[in-house]
């Protein structure tokens, strides 16, 4: 085991629920960043915290965006998607998460 799977705790796999692999993401990556969706209630700190244990890299910045909930119909009713909230995490030069494998 490694020094940063011993650290980490319970909380930080809560903070982030999941990568986003989309094509503004793919981008970001090709300039050192990765992009993450987060709990709604995290901050950027937390984030930062998270991100450098669990995957055992350096974290330069954290910019956060809450992206708001679109209106669908399902079976002719509305709807309503949640909001959710998305870390651009930028790393630090020489460090590289690979978001297609899992923790």
């Amino acid at each position: 085991m490694s020094k940063s799977e011993v650290s980490a705790k319970p909380e930080h796999y809560d903070v982030i629920v999941k990568p986003i692999i989309t094509e503004k993401a793919t981008m970001a990556s090709e300039h050192g960043a990765v992009v993450f969706e987060v709990s709604k209630d995290s901050s950027k700190p937390q984030i930062k915290e998270a991100v450098e244990t669990l995957f055992g890299v350096k974290v330069k910045a954290v910019n956060t965006t809450i992206i708001k909930g679109k209106t669908k119909r399902f079976r002719g009713t509305p709807g309503r998607r949640s909001d959710v909230k998305k870390a651009y995490v930028t790393l630090e030069e020489g460090n590289t998460i690979d978001v297609s494998t899992g923790l």
